[in-house]
């Protein structure tokens, strides 16, 4: 395991301190927590977006959500 050290604002680390108290668990274990988040976040939209540079790259249609939904028959 790899250690890193972090500057936080003041506010957010009264935030993590008072939410650790109220639960239970450490600072330490809710940064970990935050960051794999956002992490898989970052790494599904990067995914996601060269998908839709790849399939519009190939020539591949881009539906709306309008056009979706009417040929689901979804729309009021």
């Amino acid at each position: 395991m790899h250690q890193m050290n972090i500057r936080l604002p003041e506010k957010v680390y009264k935030r993590l301190g008072d939410l650790a108290k109220k639960t239970g668990r450490t600072r330490t274990y809710y940064v970990k927590h935050a960051i794999a988040e956002y992490l898989e976040d970052l790494e599904d939209t990067a995914l996601a977006l060269s998908a839709l540079e790849e399939h519009r790259r190939t020539g591949g249609k881009v539906y709306s959500l309008a056009e979706v939904e009417k040929v689901l028959d979804l729309d009021d």
